[in-house]
């Protein structure tokens, strides 16, 4: 019995579902949020993703996944998009769809990078650009479930313009810390000049090591594999490092 309800879970997240969508709002430039509701959806863990398929008329389809957003909201899944300028379903998702429209989704899918508010060790979120998406779904949940865990964020993008979710990180919420770092352009009062993320900046803005927190660190290949060597040598167990990353087409 208990294999069989497994095996019913999983081919419940491997069916494709149709998702409208409900509104959407720009973060950026170069980003848009994008609510759906898809009819039948079974929830999912903050952390997760799911896959999205766009049909064209002559049946070519393209596939690409894409962290949610969103705490768990009934039907609802909030998936935030950057615009890849040479993607397939990226252009379309961030420009083309409309209120109204409709697309394919599948999931959720993975079961390692998530964060559940049972959970009451400390945790450090270290996002890459958009690898802040799942990170932030962490924070959703947290707030939802009123967790007292203690959350510190370090958040790493090119300019103060490319933050996501800007008023809702400037929310005083007790027992969150938010750090910016920027790579290039730096915030007009800030006092960290332009760089790459460093153990300087994990070790002023992340938990000590002998505090056991969870890790989490999302965003591209080469960011999240420099920022979980940074931790490791700060002397963070490697065990307790949890990593998402994507490459360029954000597939």
């Amino acid at each position: 019995m208990a294999r069989a309800a497994v095996s019913g879970r999983l081919a419940e997240r491997l069916r494709w579902r149709v998702a409208r969508l409900v509104s959407f709002g720009d973060e950026t430039e170069a980003a848009r949020t994008l609510v759906f509701d898809v009819p039948g959806w079974p929830g999912h863990l903050a952390g997760q993703h799911v896959d999205v398929r766009l049909t064209a008329e002559d049946g070519y389809t393209a596939q690409r996944s894409y962290s949610v957003a969103s705490a768990p909201a009934g039907s609802q899944v909030e998936l935030t998009v950057q615009r890849v300028a040479d993607g397939e379903v990226s252009p379309y998702l961030a420009d083309v769809l409309e209120v109204g429209d409709q697309i394919e989704l599948r999931g959720p899918v993975g079961g390692w990078f998530v964060w559940r508010a049972e959970d009451t060790a400390p945790v450090l979120l270290v996002a890459g650009g958009s690898g802040i998406v799942p990170l932030m779904a962490m924070l959703r949940v947290r707030r939802a479930a009123g967790s007292r865990a203690p959350f510190r964020l370090v958040y790493s993008i090119r300019t103060p313009e490319d933050r996501y979710y800007q008023p809702e990180l400037r929310h005083d919420d007790p027992g969150v810390d938010v750090t910016y770092l920027y790579t290039r352009k730096a915030a007009p009062d800030g006092a960290r000049p332009p760089g790459r993320i460093s153990a300087a900046d994990l070790h002023s803005a992340g938990w000590p090591a002998e505090f056991e927190p969870a890790c989490y660190v999302c965003g591209p290949t080469g960011f999240v594999e420099s920022a979980a060597d940074l931790l490791v040598s700060l002397g963070h167990d490697p065990s307790r490092i949890r990593t998402e990353r994507f490459g360029p087409t954000g597939g």
